[in-house]
């Protein structure tokens, strides 16, 4: 593939974990997890341009969800298992490293994810016209993504990556608040 491109880079540890413990306060259902072909073709839209998806899966058991794995095929990632130490974050420091390398090509990124520890990879992506955008569910990202000035598209209301309305409390601007919403 030549020419600029979008690489999607999916934290799907950190989203699993804010959808389970910081907004459902249980495992989600298959139904309430992202729709990951959705964001890819969010990606493409967006910038209008190809996009490769790069999905991190923590590894260190020594197995990985095969038949996820199989899905993330069909749908066009590529699964990156990654395995280390007990005491290693796989997943954050694999996307750091991505995020690191990502310097040396002149590609854009969206990366799927909350978690703070990616501000200052993002943060040397910027500049030299580079695209660089985050994907998560708005009130869980960490303010450190807006204090740098990415775009945050919310998974759910902009990339609609989700088969079902999630229980989100979340600040609404009056211009977009309808009240059937909570009437039903």
């Amino acid at each position: 593939m030549t020419g600029r491109r979008t690489f999607v880079l999916v934290d799907g540890e950190n989203i699993d974990a804010t959808l389970g413990n910081s907004l459902l306060g249980r495992r989600p259902l298959p139904e309430e997890r992202p729709r990951w072909e959705r964001v890819t073709d969010y990606a493409r839209e967006l910038w209008d341009q190809p996009v490769v998806g790069l999905f991190f899966l923590n590894a260190t058991s020594g197995q990985f969800p095969q038949t996820f794995v199989q899905a993330l095929l069909a749908m066009g990632y590529r699964p990156i298992p990654l395995a280390g130490r007990a005491d290693e974050k796989v997943v954050d420091l694999g996307i750091q490293r991505t995020l690191e390398a990502l310097l040396r090509h002149d590609d854009d990124v969206l990366l799927v994810s909350h978690d703070a520890d990616f501000a200052d990879h993002l943060e040397a992506l910027l500049g030299g016209g580079r695209r660089v955008a985050v994907a998560a569910l708005r009130e869980y990202a960490t303010s450190r993504f807006d204090a740098l000035g990415l775009e945050l598209h919310d998974l759910e209301d902009d990339v609609a990556a989700f088969n079902v309305p999630l229980p989100r409390v979340r600040i609404i601007a009056l211009d977009d608040f309808d009240p059937e919403m909570f009437l039903r």
